[in-house]
Protein backbone atom coordinates (compact mmCIF):
# COMPACT_ATOMS: atom_id res chain seq x y z
CA UNK A 1 0.00 0.00 0.00
CA UNK A 2 1.34 3.54 -0.98
CA UNK A 3 2.50 6.02 1.87
CA UNK A 4 0.09 8.61 1.94
CA UNK A 5 1.51 12.00 1.26
CA UNK A 6 0.82 13.19 4.79
CA UNK A 7 2.40 10.65 6.46
CA UNK A 8 6.14 11.85 5.09
CA UNK A 9 8.22 14.05 6.08
CA UNK A 10 10.57 15.62 3.55
CA UNK A 11 13.81 16.33 4.26
CA UNK A 12 17.05 17.64 2.80
CA UNK A 13 20.89 17.72 4.33
CA UNK A 14 22.91 20.68 2.78
CA UNK A 15 26.15 21.86 3.72
CA UNK A 16 25.96 25.82 4.47
CA UNK A 17 27.71 28.57 1.78
CA UNK A 18 30.43 30.75 3.39
CA UNK A 19 32.56 30.45 6.68
CA UNK A 20 31.24 28.18 8.66
CA UNK A 21 30.38 25.61 5.72
CA UNK A 22 28.28 23.31 8.52
CA UNK A 23 26.45 20.44 7.52
CA UNK A 24 22.62 21.05 8.40
CA UNK A 25 19.23 19.07 7.80
CA UNK A 26 15.72 20.32 7.20
CA UNK A 27 12.70 19.19 7.28
CA UNK A 28 10.49 20.89 4.81
CA UNK A 29 7.00 19.71 5.42
CA UNK A 30 7.56 20.66 9.46
CA UNK A 31 8.22 24.43 8.48
CA UNK A 32 5.67 27.14 9.66
CA UNK A 33 5.26 30.61 8.04
CA UNK A 34 7.15 31.89 10.73
CA UNK A 35 10.32 30.47 9.50
CA UNK A 36 9.30 28.15 5.90
CA UNK A 37 10.98 31.37 3.65
CA UNK A 38 14.12 31.49 5.70
CA UNK A 39 14.90 27.92 5.97
CA UNK A 40 13.98 27.61 2.16
CA UNK A 41 16.53 30.20 0.91
CA UNK A 42 19.06 28.77 3.52
CA UNK A 43 18.94 25.28 1.76
CA UNK A 44 18.89 26.67 -1.31
CA UNK A 45 21.95 28.83 -0.87
CA UNK A 46 23.99 25.58 0.28
CA UNK A 47 25.29 22.82 -1.14
CA UNK A 48 22.87 20.00 -1.80
CA UNK A 49 23.65 16.63 0.09
CA UNK A 50 21.13 14.43 0.16
CA UNK A 51 17.64 14.52 0.64
CA UNK A 52 14.17 12.59 1.19
CA UNK A 53 11.12 11.17 2.96
CA UNK A 54 11.21 9.89 6.31
CA UNK A 55 7.99 8.53 7.52
CA UNK A 56 5.83 10.39 10.20
CA UNK A 57 5.25 7.38 12.50
CA UNK A 58 9.02 6.61 12.99
CA UNK A 59 10.29 10.34 12.79
CA UNK A 60 12.07 10.56 16.19
CA UNK A 61 14.00 7.57 14.99
CA UNK A 62 14.61 8.45 11.21
CA UNK A 63 15.75 12.04 13.11
CA UNK A 64 18.30 10.38 15.40
CA UNK A 65 19.87 8.99 12.14
CA UNK A 66 20.16 12.21 10.41
CA UNK A 67 21.38 13.72 13.68
CA UNK A 68 24.13 10.97 13.53
CA UNK A 69 25.06 11.57 10.14
CA UNK A 70 24.90 15.20 10.09
CA UNK A 71 27.40 14.83 13.25
CA UNK A 72 30.12 12.77 11.50
CA UNK A 73 29.95 15.55 8.85
CA UNK A 74 30.42 18.30 10.91
CA UNK A 75 33.51 16.52 12.65
CA UNK A 76 35.23 15.70 9.53
CA UNK A 77 33.92 12.34 8.59
CA UNK A 78 33.14 11.35 5.64
CA UNK A 79 30.44 9.16 5.72
CA UNK A 80 28.38 8.03 2.48
CA UNK A 81 25.22 8.26 1.07
CA UNK A 82 24.46 4.79 0.95
CA UNK A 83 25.27 4.66 4.70
CA UNK A 84 23.06 6.67 5.37
CA UNK A 85 20.28 5.19 3.18
CA UNK A 86 20.84 2.06 4.69
CA UNK A 87 20.49 3.48 8.34
CA UNK A 88 17.00 5.16 7.60
CA UNK A 89 15.58 1.19 6.24
CA UNK A 90 12.83 0.94 7.44
CA UNK A 91 12.21 4.39 8.32
CA UNK A 92 12.20 6.14 5.07
CA UNK A 93 8.93 6.48 2.87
Amino acid sequence: MAELESSRIMYEIYQEEGYNRRFRVVFFTELNDHNKEMEINRALAGRHVHDGFIRERRKEEAKAVLADFIRRLNEGESPSVEELESALEGVSA
